[in-house]
């Protein structure tokens, strides 16, 4: 082997190698939720925590991993670490990555199918048909995310009652108007189940399963707190 065929050799093993230390680091489902949480905003170890269920120490340990393969960076703030993405293109490689699944896997296509489907419930809105609907001002726009994602980033206009607060603040919500409600994008169930019991409380309610990824993705402002 010449010296030039030893060099791209080398060359090949070290690049795929990082390839393969990136991969290593989403081969867990805990650390792809982390990722999933922190396309929607900046966190602390004890907000994730309190997220996933998991603990502390568990938490940092996958952080660690998702920090080593520069996925994730982190800032302190006198006691507490917040840790964010690296860069925005770690929240398009997040997005692809579930559509990928979603496009090969079948098993992946019939989970979300099972969860997200309900034959009682109009059909979600796409991106194009919400904004439309924003411009208009024909509907009441609800945000049932925590209240850390909302200040993060929100669609305009949109009113943040998180969804374990929406039973008891369902008179901040009008009666008159068609309310959308929205959450963390196609894979999260807190937007269909504030429909749910929006529409056993006797208000007009449906959903988009778009979440603050997709619509900036789509080129849409967002506004932040």
């Amino acid at each position: 082997m010449s010296q030039s065929q030893a060099e791209a050799e080398a060359y090949k093993e070290q690049l795929f190698g990082a390839f393969g230390r990136l991969g290593r680091a989403v081969s867990s489902p805990r650390r792809l939720e982390l990722l999933d949480l922190l396309c929607q905003a900046e966190r602390t170890v004890e907000d994730l925590t309190h997220q996933t269920g998991l603990t502390a120490s568990n938490v940092s340990q996958h952080l660690s991993v998702l920090k080593d393969a520069h996925l994730v960076t982190s800032r302190k703030d006198g006691l507490f670490v917040h840790y964010r993405l690296a860069d925005p293109v770690v929240g398009e490689f997040w997005r692809a990555f579930r559509n990928v699944a979603l496009r090969c896997m079948a098993e992946a296509r019939e989970l979300v199918n099972a969860h997200t489907h309900d034959p009682e419930e109009p059909t979600p809105l796409s991106v194009e048909e919400l904004d439309a609907r924003i411009r208009e001002g024909t509907a009441v726009l609800l945000d049932v995310r925590p209240e850390v994602e909302f200040a993060a980033g929100h669609m305009p206009g949109a009113l943040s009652i998180p969804l374990e607060q929406l039973e008891d603040r369902l008179d901040e919500i009008p009666r008159e108007q068609e309310v959308i409600t929205y959450c963390r994008g196609h894979y999260c169930l807190m937007a269909l189940e504030a429909v749910r019991l929006l529409r056993r409380k006797g208000f007009q309610a449906r959903r988009t399963d778009e979440g603050i990824p997709e619509w900036k993705a789509s080129g849409h402002p967002v506004e932040e707190n």
